[in-house]
């Protein structure tokens, strides 16, 4: 291993490569602000129970729907309002952030491990095992998302644990669709012939030294599905197939919101700016990591 190799690995020159990352952040704005806010969502749902000004789950009937405490009629325990029950809105945001994140992050982890996983075999062996793979993924591809999570759940019952389940079978072949491109394009290279003839495993092979080297598209696609999923799982809530009270998650908040959509409009709009201010910064971030990580793309910015 040349001595670049091994300033290469060395922990100074790791930093200096972070920093410079975090420099280019910088620089691009909108990513900047964008991966601002995500670190400010996930701290207050990480915080939760120390910033939450009041219990999500208990409410008094004598203060519902009290307007954001700006507008004639808040009041300032209450800074965005209350609900039909009397509960304070922005700790059923804080609270359902915790939840809808939660389950964006287990999906992804859960759905693109599998996925990785089955799209690096496939790729990698190719012939009849890459021809039943890929038609698997062709066959549930071709059945409606949506469709599919909701008999999912419908059969196994509404629930937060039911829901990740749902997702996770109906999310894992994008991953496994990307995973196999990425070894297609490195299968034949001269690195993985030299692993094969120096008596390399498949799974060395595949895990030691295919896998690092396609782990940066990899990675993009788990950022810009985690924004799906939370998508997702706002939809399948809404519906009233997913998170059940009394916990709280974004998306059934506006579901239980919308029937007061006339008179108390903050029950749907702050958790739906949640909801979409989030999915946007993830995709924001997302398009900003698919850049930096692309050599050729940051090239030409």
């Amino acid at each position: 291993m040349s001595q670049e190799s091994v300033a290469y690995l060395t922990p100074t020159s790791r930093r200096q490569r972070a920093v410079s990352a975090l420099h280019r952040l910088w620089q691009d704005k909108v990513a900047f602000f964008a991966a601002v806010f995500l670190l400010i969502v996930i701290f207050s749902t990480l915080a939760a129970p120390w910033i939450s000004p009041h219990d999500p789950a208990v409410g008094k009937i004598g203060n519902r729907l009290k307007p954001p405490a700006w507008m004639e009629g808040g009041d300032p325990n209450y800074l965005l309002g209350t609900d039909q029950q009397g509960r304070d809105v922005l700790s059923r945001i804080i609270w359902g952030g915790r939840v809808s994140l939660t389950v964006g992050f287990v999906v992804v982890g859960l759905a693109g491990a599998f996925g990785t996983l089955v799209g690096l075999i496939s790729g990698y062996f190719g012939r009849w095992v890459d021809l039943l793979i890929m038609r698997i993924v062709d066959v549930q591809s071709s059945f409606p998302g949506l469709l599919v999570a909701l008999t999912f759940v419908m059969v196994l019952g509404p629930g937060q644990w039911n829901l990740i389940a749902a997702l996770t079978f109906n999310g894992w072949m994008i991953h496994a669709r990307m995973a196999r491109s990425q070894v297609l394009s490195m299968r034949e290279t001269t690195m993985v012939e030299s692993a094969r003839a120096i008596g390399c495993t498949t799974s060395q092979t595949l895990f030691g030294h295919i896998l690092p080297n396609i782990i940066s598209p990899l990675i993009t696609t788990y950022v810009l599905e985690m924004a799906h999923m939370i998508g997702a799982e706002a939809t399948m809530s809404f519906l009233g197939y997913g998170i059940q009270p009394p916990q709280a998650s974004w998306g059934l908040m506006i579901g239980e919101g919308r029937v007061y959509i006339t008179n108390a409009w903050w029950l749907v709009t702050f958790p739906g700016l949640a909801v979409a201010l989030t999915i946007l910064s993830l995709n924001l971030v997302g398009n900003w990591v698919r850049t930096e990580f692309d050599p050729l793309h940051r090239s030409r910015h």
